[in-house]
């Protein structure tokens, strides 16, 4: 078994590990809206739920090459922080996936990468940042805590509303419909896997 000792490893080498050791990891695809309101789309795969009571959700959010805060973040910020407060996260499926990597692409603050991912934004019905239009979920959230963690920050919000795509839910169990789903996850740097090839345990 090789030990490695963290403090020896360069900054490089510790997100090397984790990209391809902590797989598969969701992606939310985070819509937020500047001050201005101007629209910002960014995919993170640093993603998971919180909790469902209440239900939240967090993403996490790396600086930009010059040490400012990403978009996402610094849009999500309640208001008292120069935010919006808001965001909402629609779950990536395997149609949108390259999409989902062209809206990763740096742009200047304040331009909307809807447009250079080809998407179109969805108002949303009570949050103002809008949801991915054909995305089978998404969960409008308002933040409730951005926590920095050395250079990431762990934007967490609470959930107050959840636009599912018609059929795609059982309205009495909530169970989801997986194969229609058809959710993708992220491996390694640019590999990608489906959610289709599943197996049962029991006891659950």
């Amino acid at each position: 078994m090789l030990e490695i000792d963290v403090a020896d490893m360069t900054e490089r080498q510790r997100e090397h590990l984790l990209l391809w050791s902590v797989v598969p990891r969701p992606i939310a695809m985070v819509s937020t809206l500047a001050p201005s309101g101007a629209v910002n789309l960014a995919p993170f795969s640093y993603f998971t739920a919180v909790g469902y009571a209440p239900m939240a959700l967090l993403f996490c959010a790396g600086r930009r090459a010059d040490g400012s805060e990403k978009d996402s973040c610094r849009n999500a910020r309640p208001p008292a922080e120069g935010g919006t407060g808001e965001f909402t996260v629609s779950v990536l499926v395997e149609k949108f996936a390259e999409a989902a990597s062209a809206a990763a692409r740096p742009l200047p603050y304040g331009e909307s990468e809807y447009e250079l991912a080809g998407l179109r934004p969805t108002p949303g019905s009570r949050v103002r940042a809008p949801r991915v239009e054909g995305s089978p979920i998404a969960f409008e959230c308002r933040t409730s805590a951005v926590i920095p963690v050395g250079a990431f920050f762990v934007v967490v919000g609470e959930v107050v509303h959840v636009a599912v795509e018609e059929g795609l839910i059982d309205e009495v169990s909530f169970h989801v419909d997986l194969d229609r789903l058809g959710s993708v996850g992220r491996m390694g740097a640019a590999d990608y896997v489906r959610t289709s090839d599943r197996f049962v345990v029991d006891g659950y």
